[in-house]
């Protein structure tokens, strides 16, 4: 049976701070759907000090934006993006449309379609994510989206050009200088200025998931993804120092980062809050992160690896990354993680920022039920039918009774008038609805 050596706050407290987050998150969006741009600029004055004469930036200032970004960094941005390129078109290539012959005179397929419009939420704030326009815009790009609009949070009380860069390059439509709730409120309701697009993608802040899952159905979005979360598993081959490097590597993201270690090696569970404490010293970002690790950060003692594979699977974190002599174990075992990362050579970092999959991921034990972002969540499966005149009524039999079962008689008259139309109704078939009443 697992031992918790450590453990994070209480579950009740946790739910109490998210009712106040969806209370707030619903008057916002509220407050925009009912007066459009004017709520959106008080919303960004109040929250983000940026009231410009319009939200969306000009081809000039663009242009201006990008100029200033050194040519190295914009190298980097490419490099980066070409990987995420490259895999969503290896992923776009696993998406086939199909036709198939299911029956005699009975055709059935599917086509995947992509969405018309989507709006990108690019954080920023405490820290400008710039790698998140690669992952949304390159990946909504080869999808096939026709628009894609993307808003990101000024920083420091002004755009942030590699964040502009990263979203020139990867191909937005529309670039708004715009952050929280009221961005995504007005990308999908609309505003005077904001055209409403089909689907939300992005990862931000609790009031920023909040505000996707309240506007879910009015818009599609890809998942909920709140604060970032990341498990380590680990044996007693694992380096003790990577470990905590790792986990703070994570938690720096915010004060509700949950970083957690899973370990079927005693020492190494009992070294590791020492190693924290040690690389925090140090650590620009620890102001952050010691309060995560403090209130967040879990280490969980197991058996063995089939007992941490169990527990892995309970806690369904975004990212996993494997520390044992066999991290191919885990690939063939676990059920429940945003994204996993074999081997101490492999990082959450790389994920994030270059390697190529996507980093927008599914957290708070989302993994049981979905993935992460791909390009597969920019495209609509649709299907079509079609059957000959003999297929109908061979179909057409079996759906007249059916019918009558359920006692649809109206769907029933649909198959019974082609059943007249097409050809003889073989015996016990009626030929109306009437007949079966």
């Amino acid at each position: 049976m697992a031992t918790y050596l450590k453990t994070g706050i209480p579950a009740a407290a946790m739910e109490a701070a998210n009712a106040k987050v969806q209370e707030t998150v619903a008057e916002f969006i509220a407050d925009v759907k009912a007066r459009g741009d004017k709520a959106v600029r008080e919303l960004s004055a109040k929250f983000d000090g940026w009231s410009p004469a319009t939200f969306r930036l000009s081809q000039s200032e663009i242009d201006a934006l990008v100029a200033s970004v050194s040519p190295r960094t914009i190298e980097d941005i490419e490099f980066a993006q070409a990987q995420i390129r490259n895999f969503a078109e290896h992923q776009k290539a696993a998406l086939q449309d199909i036709e198939v012959e299911t029956l005699p005179g009975v055709r059935l397929g599917h086509r995947n379609i992509p969405v018309n419009s989507v709006g990108c939420y690019i954080p920023g704030g405490r820290y400008p994510m710039v790698a998140s326009s690669h992952m949304t815009i390159v990946t909504a790009k080869v999808a096939g989206v026709q628009r894609v609009i993307a808003c990101t949070p000024p920083t420091g009380g002004k755009p942030h050009p590699e964040t502009v860069a990263a979203m020139v390059l990867a191909g937005a439509d529309e670039i708004h200088i715009l952050g929280g709730v009221q961005a995504v409120a007005a990308m999908a309701l609309g505003t005077e200025t904001i055209a409403p697009v089909d689907m939300l993608v992005g990862a931000g802040n609790a009031y920023v998931a909040e505000a996707k899952r309240q506007l879910f159905g009015q818009v599609g979005i890809d998942l909920l993804a709140g604060p970032t979360e990341i498990l380590v598993v680990a044996d007693d081959s694992a380096d003790v120092e990577f470990v905590a490097a790792d986990l703070l590597g994570q938690a720096e993201h915010g004060p509700t980062s949950p970083a957690a270690l899973i370990t079927t090696s005693e020492a190494l569970a009992r070294s590791l809050p020492a190693e924290i404490e040690r690389q925090l010293k140090t650590l620009p970002t620890a102001e952050i992160a010691s309060v995560s690790w403090r209130d967040y950060g879990q280490i969980i003692l197991v058996a063995d690896l089939a007992e941490a594979v169990q527990e892995a699977d309970r806690l369904a974190y975004e990212h996993v990354e494997i520390m044992t002599r066999k991290p191919r174990y885990f690939l063939e075992h676990m059920r429940n993680y945003g994204s996993l990362f074999l081997g101490p050579e492999t990082n959450v970092a790389y994920g994030d920022k270059v390697i190529g999959t996507n980093h927008t991921l599914p957290t708070r034990r989302a993994a049981r039920y979905t993935g992460g972002l791909w390009v597969g969540k920019f495209m609509k499966t649709v299907t079509y039918q079609q059957c000959t005149e003999e297929a109908s009524v061979r179909i057409g039999e079996y759906c007249s009774r059916l019918c009558a079962i359920e006692r649809f008689w109206a769907h029933k008259e649909q198959a019974d008038i082609r059943l007249r139309r097409y050809g003889k109704p073989k015996v016990g078939v009626g030929t109306s609805s009437g007949d079966s009443r």
